[in-house]
């Protein structure tokens, strides 16, 4: 399925050179970023600043224009005032370029009737010269393998994960919380107002590509709404598609005409329309986040059944509780243990002050070693009840009672039931006061493929969305 694409945006992915228009080599002009950044990353191909000042770069000569560039030129990064962009496009078209990406902005999003008029002879050159248009108003692609970031960004390691997104601001803060996070990143794009290639053209390249394998979207608005929804509708038949859509309020849908010149229809519509697709709707950064991350883990695997173990190491009864709720507002099942299991836990736990039904609170540990506690969790994990566990790590309290390498301790042992059992393990790291020991704790987890969430709302929330497109599947 949209095989065709794979050869058709082959130059915006993986162009063999990059030309970057709008550069200086005594200026801090965001065409000037734009080669640094290509440099530090390590782009393995020709970089052509360009700007009609000349001079140099670093080590690279700054042409006067795009005739004055020695080689072939696959992609282009244009960074120059919009009055210009009718008349570089002719240059384009001269030198064979294949794709421009537009970080100029000032288009529809600014004055629909003028800006669009723009925008469609922009288009009609394109077409002319057999190229194709990223843009405008966008920071255009994230490309880890061909080492490409975003203006000013940097790169993770190439992964699964694959994204689309109307906005460079939110774009690029995904990639910067995937990177922190280590959501592995195969493709993404920010398309801006979209007057060429657009959300259904990045799609479903992103559906062919054999490197990703869920595919993210922050979306404001289309000007192909019936082509859109069913571009997604086929997209999710075969792979996890995870879509925020952004302007649901009035004034959200205001800023994202001013911001893309996206007309955007009523949440409940989109809503609506995402859930036929067999999309998966979230409703923030940080939801679309811990989506993606927990599908890279945990691929599209499906149980609703959640263990919750609290207490690690003290105050675990209310958290246990709240904890519970959490995980039966977002759509899991908090099943009691079997009468096996508890009675180990009672003789492992005691009965004063444990709760060992389901929520389990395993504070009584602390009194025993961690010997104890490192079988009450393998216990539980163990249960046939259960599908997954969801475990609160809360560091301010373990380390005072287990110390440094008691928290170390705890991890490990994480690590190991992770990888000698097929049940997932997600770990809940709230915030607190011993902040660079909960960091520390979190990236080791994560590079060890346990999710990790700063709260069990968060972590309920994505294992529940996880399940409703695994759910879908079956039954579709």
């Amino acid at each position: 399925m949209f095989e065709e694409k794979l050869k058709e945006l082959e130059p915006v992915f993986y162009p063999g050179s990059i030309a970057v228009v709008g550069a200086s080599a005594n200026s801090r002009k965001a065409g000037t970023a734009w080669v640094w950044t290509l440099m530090s990353a390590g782009f393995p191909g020709p970089i052509y600043p360009v700007g009609f000042s000349g001079g140099r770069i670093g080590d690279l000569e700054v042409y006067p224009s795009l005739k004055h560039v020695p080689g072939d030129i696959d992609y282009v990064i244009v960074a120059i005032p919009r009055q210009s962009v009718l008349e570089f496009l002719d240059d384009c078209v001269t030198r064979q370029v294949k794709a421009v990406q537009f970080f100029t902005a000032g288009f529809s999003e600014m004055d629909a009737h003028r800006g669009r008029d723009v925008e469609e002879k922009m288009v009609e050159k394109a077409r002319q010269g057999n190229m194709r248009i990223v843009g405008p108003n966008c920071i255009g692609v994230y490309c880890p393998e061909r080492r490409i970031p975003f203006i000013m960004g940097t790169l993770g390691d190439s992964g699964s994960v694959g994204f689309v997104s109307q906005s460079g601001g939110i774009a690029g803060k995904l990639a910067t919380v995937g990177l922190a996070r280590h959501i592995n990143f195969s493709k993404g794009v920010s398309f801006g107002n979209g007057i060429d290639l657009d959300a259904s053209d990045f799609l479903q390249y992103l559906a062919a590509d054999p490197k990703t394998r869920v595919i993210g979207a922050y979306l404001e608005g289309t000007r192909d709404g019936a082509r859109l929804f069913r571009t997604m509708k086929e997209v999710a038949r075969v792979k996890p598609l995870v879509v925020w859509k952004g302007g649901r309020t009035e004034a959200g849908a205001q800023a994202a005409a001013s911001h893309t010149g996206s007309l955007a229809s009523s949440a409940a519509i989109w809503s609506a329309a995402l859930g036929q697709a067999g999309a998966i709707e979230v409703y923030n950064l940080e939801e679309l986040a811990d989506t993606l991350l927990l599908f890279q883990q945990l691929g599209q695997w499906q149980g609703v059944r959640a263990a919750i173990i609290g207490g690690l190491a003290d105050g675990g009864g209310g958290m246990s509780v709240s904890a519970g709720d959490a995980c039966m507002d977002s759509g899991l099942e908090v099943p009691p243990l079997s009468i096996d299991t508890r009675k180990e836990l009672g003789a492992l736990l005691g009965e004063v002050g444990s709760i060992l039904h389901n929520p389990v609170d395993v504070s009584q540990a602390q009194f025993r070693g961690l010997e104890t506690l490192f079988r009450s969790i393998e216990l539980v994990a163990n249960d046939t009840a259960i599908d997954v566990v969801l475990i609160q790590e809360d560091v301010d309290i373990v380390l005072p009672i287990y110390s440094q390498k008691g928290l170390e301790d705890i991890n490990d042992f994480f690590i190991g039931l992770r990888n000698r059992q097929s049940k997932p393990i997600v770990v809940v790291l709230p915030p607190g006061s011993a902040e660079p020991e909960r960091l520390q704790a979190e990236q080791r987890l994560l590079k060890a493929s346990i999710p990790v969430f700063c709260s069990m709302d968060r972590a309920a929330r994505a294992v529940s969305n996880l399940n409703r497109y695994s759910h879908r599947q079956r039954f579709t």
